[in-house]
Formats: structure tokens, C-alpha cells, sequence
């Protein structure tokens, strides 16, 4: 584990160093700041030459600066001799943007794919990528991995009454069926007719939730205006208590307050995204087992450190990560 070295940009430190903790390495050292006229100022400190260095940087909000520092940063370790650069990206950015479903629009998942191999990067960790063909972007390795199994734990745990678990959209059914599978439960789906990128409207409740709690899955939370939705949906054709788990919580806007006003009881985020309990917040508030973060939150935050720092582990010494992605469809 000599050679092994993790680094971090500034979108997500905490989770670096969770990661660290858990492999019991040192977070390398690196200079991220501003020049004058808001360039990206970045500088390695430690020696990398000849390392196996991860770069832990998720391209959550701000997206823009986010994927640009890590661009840099795979430059910099590039440039400094890294024997091999895995970029490890919690949250995939850009990652809806997967196809050409109107004309003269571009697909940016596969733009960023491209603009990663080229800044240096030798291979990609992620996880719960938006659409599953993204992983077909790059021209290099990529590991995907599933938060399925910190939650199908936590969730286990809860004792629901008679479960069912719900796709609030058609495109989400496999992911819903892999977590009926892991719980033993039933499986519904939520057909709905998209007005905008941030609006939908409900239009049908396929299978049969009257009586029994109810668990919406899927892989990120932005406004919460399509889950807010399905909850109110789910909850006028009789479920009785509502939880949804989703592995990344971008939580743009108002949505916060929204879902503290929703149906939900329980909405199950993990830590790919640093979590802010409100606006005024002046650092990311985080923690490592799952319970509110304040006195009446809905929101509770669940940690893929050690999963991510597993695959890290695995990947260095040339060993098999498939347990770890496998997903029982």
C-alpha cells in the first residue's frame, strides 16, 4: 500500500478523509484556491511520481468549477508522473445529459467522458450513474458501483409493514426491482408524463400499495419536484407511511423545504454529495450513521466511505471488484 496515494479537490473533502480513515492512509496534500480573476490556482505538494493516486471529486454543485478542478488536478498528476490516475466520481455530473432525444441538443455525458481521458485520467470509479450506458463513454476502465446495499441495511432494520417498493418512473424499474429482490417485497412503479426537466405530472400508480409502507428508489434527488410528486400520488391510492431512498442528494433550490412539507416520512441520502442542512449553512453538515440531522428533519444521510474505500482498496492491488458492483436484477 506504498504506492497507494488519495487526493481531493475541494468539492467533497470530508468524504476524502473518510475514505482515508477507513484505508488508514494520509490525504495528500493539495493547493486549491482562486487568482484574482476567479482561475482555478492548483498545486500537488506531495510527491506523486510513480504512485497509484485517486482523485476523490464529485461534479456536484457548483458543477462547473467542480469538474473543472478536477480537470486540472488529473493534468497536474499527469504532468507530475503518476503511474496510474483513477478519478474517483461519487456523483457523475452532466450525467441526464446522455442522449440526443431533441434536435440540436449535444450529449455532455459523453463530452465530459472524453474531456476526463484527455486531462489524464486512467481509469473512473463512480457510482448509480444516471442511465447505465454512460459507462459506454469512455475509452478507459470504469467501475460502477450501487448504494443499493447501505441502504437495503438500513432499510432492513425498519421492520416495514408489508413493503413495497416504488419506481417513480418506467426508466427506473430495474433499479426498483433489484431492491424488491434484496427486501423481499412488492414492486410498483409510478407512470407519469414529464411537463419540463423539473415538473412531471402523475398519471397512473401500476401495482397495488393500499395498506402497505412504501419505499421510492432512485439515483438523485435535484428540486424533489418528480418525488414529491409520486409521494403525494402514492399516498392519495392508500400506502400508509412513504420513505424514499436516493443515492445522491443534489437538493437544488427550495427543495429541502419542500419535502420537510411532503408526504415523505423518511428521505435516505448517502454522502457523495456534501449536505447542507440549510441555506445559511456555512459548512457542509454531515454524519456517519443514519439518523436526522436536526430535531424533526426527514433527512437523514448514510456514508458509501467504506464501499467506495473497498473498491479503491481492490483496484490498487490488482483484485476483483465485481462483488462489489454486482446488482441482483
Amino acid at each position: 500500500m506504498d504506492k497507494l496515494m488519495i487526493v481531493s479537490g475541494s468539492a467533497n473533502p470530508k468524504l476524502a478523509e473518510d475514505i482515508c480513515s477507513v484505508l488508514k492512509v494520509k490525504l495528500g496534500d493539495v493547493l486549491v484556491n482562486r487568482f484574482s480573476e476567479g482561475e482555478i490556482r492548483l498545486k500537488v505538494n506531495d510527491n506523486v511520481r510513480g504512485k497509484d493516486v485517486f482523485v476523490i471529486q464529485p461534479t456536484c454543485p457548483p458543477v462547473n468549477e467542480n469538474l473543472m478542478e478536477l480537470l486540472i488536478l488529473l493534468d497536474a498528476l499527469k504532468r507530475a508522473s503518476a503511474y496510474r490516475i483513477t478519478a474517483v466520481i461519487p456523483y457523475y455530473g452532466y450525467a441526464r445529459q446522455d442522449r440526443k432525444d431533441q434536435p440540436r441538443v449535444p450529449i455532455t455525458a459523453k463530452l465530459v467522458a472524453n474531456l476526463l481521458t484527455i486531462a489524464g485520467a486512467n481509469r473512473v470509479l463512480t457510482m448509480d450513474l444516471h442511465a447505465g450506458q454512460i459507462q459506454g463513454f469512455f475509452d478507459i476502465p470504469l467501475d460502477h458501483l450501487f448504494a443499493i446495499n447501505v441502504f437495503v441495511d438500513y432499510i432492513s432494520k425498519l421492520r416495514l409493514d408489508n413493503l413495497v417498493v416504488v419506481s417513480p418512473d418506467v426508466g427506473g424499474i430495474k433499479m426498483a426491482r433489484a431492491y424488491a429482490k434484496r427486501l423481499s417485497a412488492g414492486l410498483s412503479i409510478v407512470d407519469k408524463r414529464r411537463i419540463s426537466p423539473e415538473k412531471s405530472e402523475v398519471m397512473h400508480i401500476l401495482g397495488e400499495v393500499d395498506g402497505r409502507d412504501a419505499l421510492i428508489v432512485d439515483d438523485l434527488v435535484a428540486t424533489g419536484g418528480s418525488l414529491i410528486e409520486a409521494a403525494s400520488a402514492i399516498k392519495k391510492a392508500g400506502a400508509k407511511n412513504i420513505y424514499a431512498a436516493i443515492s445522491h442528494g443534489v437538493l437544488s433550490g427550495s427543495a429541502i423545504e419542500n419535502i420537510q412539507k411532503s408526504q415523505i416520512k423518511k428521505l435516505l441520502i448517502t454522502d457523495t454529495i456534501p449536505f447542507k442542512n440549510s441555506k445559511k449553512a456555512s459548512n457542509p453538515a454531515r454524519i456517519d450513521h443514519p439518523i436526522p440531522l436536526k430535531d424533526g428533519s426527514k433527512i437523514a444521510v448514510l456514508s458509501v466511505a467504506p464501499l467506495l474505500a473497498d473498491a479503491i482498496k481492490r483496484i490498487h492491488k490488482e483484485e476483483s471488484v465485481s462483488s462489489l458492483f454486482d446488482i441482483v436484477v
